[in-house]
Protein backbone atom coordinates (compact mmCIF):
# COMPACT_ATOMS: atom_id res chain seq x y z
CA UNK A 1 0.00 0.00 0.00
CA UNK A 2 1.53 3.43 -0.85
CA UNK A 3 1.47 6.10 1.41
CA UNK A 4 0.35 9.62 0.36
CA UNK A 5 2.47 12.33 -0.04
CA UNK A 6 3.72 14.72 2.50
CA UNK A 7 2.09 17.78 1.34
CA UNK A 8 -1.02 16.24 1.74
CA UNK A 9 -0.51 14.80 4.82
CA UNK A 10 0.33 18.24 5.96
CA UNK A 11 -2.65 19.92 4.19
CA UNK A 12 -5.19 17.28 5.98
CA UNK A 13 -3.46 18.17 9.63
CA UNK A 14 -3.72 21.82 9.08
CA UNK A 15 -7.21 21.22 7.90
CA UNK A 16 -8.58 19.35 11.03
CA UNK A 17 -6.52 21.99 13.55
CA UNK A 18 -8.59 24.59 11.68
CA UNK A 19 -11.79 22.49 11.77
CA UNK A 20 -10.88 22.09 15.12
CA UNK A 21 -10.15 25.84 16.29
CA UNK A 22 -13.64 27.46 14.54
CA UNK A 23 -15.00 24.71 16.58
CA UNK A 24 -14.12 25.61 19.69
CA UNK A 25 -14.33 29.75 19.07
CA UNK A 26 -18.00 29.06 17.55
CA UNK A 27 -18.39 27.23 21.15
CA UNK A 28 -17.14 29.85 23.24
CA UNK A 29 -19.58 32.64 21.02
CA UNK A 30 -22.66 30.32 22.21
CA UNK A 31 -25.07 32.26 24.17
CA UNK A 32 -24.36 35.94 22.83
CA UNK A 33 -27.11 37.07 21.63
CA UNK A 34 -29.03 36.70 24.75
CA UNK A 35 -26.12 39.06 25.91
CA UNK A 36 -26.35 40.99 23.10
CA UNK A 37 -29.96 41.73 23.74
CA UNK A 38 -29.96 42.18 27.74
CA UNK A 39 -29.50 46.02 27.23
CA UNK A 40 -32.21 46.35 24.19
CA UNK A 41 -35.03 44.65 26.40
CA UNK A 42 -34.12 47.28 29.33
CA UNK A 43 -31.42 45.60 31.43
CA UNK A 44 -27.79 47.02 31.81
CA UNK A 45 -25.03 45.33 31.77
CA UNK A 46 -22.45 44.58 34.39
CA UNK A 47 -18.47 44.40 34.29
CA UNK A 48 -18.55 40.28 33.88
CA UNK A 49 -21.24 40.67 31.14
CA UNK A 50 -18.67 43.72 29.35
CA UNK A 51 -15.50 41.35 29.92
CA UNK A 52 -17.88 38.14 28.18
CA UNK A 53 -18.98 40.64 25.37
CA UNK A 54 -15.03 41.31 24.62
CA UNK A 55 -14.25 37.86 24.50
CA UNK A 56 -16.70 37.16 22.25
CA UNK A 57 -16.61 40.02 19.93
CA UNK A 58 -12.35 39.11 19.74
CA UNK A 59 -13.68 35.38 19.29
CA UNK A 60 -15.76 36.31 16.75
CA UNK A 61 -12.92 38.25 14.65
CA UNK A 62 -10.50 35.43 14.64
CA UNK A 63 -13.43 33.70 13.00
CA UNK A 64 -14.83 35.92 10.81
CA UNK A 65 -12.31 35.21 7.72
CA UNK A 66 -13.62 31.76 7.55
CA UNK A 67 -17.64 32.52 8.07
CA UNK A 68 -16.70 35.71 5.13
CA UNK A 69 -15.43 32.97 2.84
CA UNK A 70 -18.43 31.04 3.89
CA UNK A 71 -21.18 33.61 3.72
CA UNK A 72 -20.51 35.79 0.54
CA UNK A 73 -21.57 32.86 -1.94
CA UNK A 74 -25.11 32.59 -0.77
CA UNK A 75 -25.49 35.61 0.41
CA UNK A 76 -25.12 37.14 -3.20
CA UNK A 77 -28.09 34.78 -4.13
CA UNK A 78 -29.88 35.74 -1.21
CA UNK A 79 -29.79 39.62 -1.37
CA UNK A 80 -32.34 39.77 -3.81
CA UNK A 81 -34.98 38.14 -1.54
CA UNK A 82 -33.84 39.45 1.44
CA UNK A 83 -34.43 43.29 0.00
CA UNK A 84 -37.82 41.87 -1.61
CA UNK A 85 -38.47 40.57 2.34
CA UNK A 86 -37.50 43.76 3.85
CA UNK A 87 -39.47 45.83 1.19
CA UNK A 88 -43.06 43.77 1.90
CA UNK A 89 -42.30 44.16 5.38
CA UNK A 90 -41.94 48.21 5.44
CA UNK A 91 -44.97 48.03 3.26
CA UNK A 92 -46.96 46.13 5.50
CA UNK A 93 -46.44 48.19 8.33
CA UNK A 94 -46.87 51.69 6.38
CA UNK A 95 -50.67 50.01 5.70
CA UNK A 96 -51.53 48.80 9.07
CA UNK A 97 -50.15 52.36 10.52
CA UNK A 98 -52.50 54.44 8.06
CA UNK A 99 -56.36 54.72 8.51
Amino acid sequence: MKRAPLWFCSFLAGNSREKRRLRDELAMMKGAWPLLMKQRNGGTWTTDDKAKLKSMVRSASSVSPYLFIWAIPGSMLLLPLLAWFLDRQRKQRARKSAP
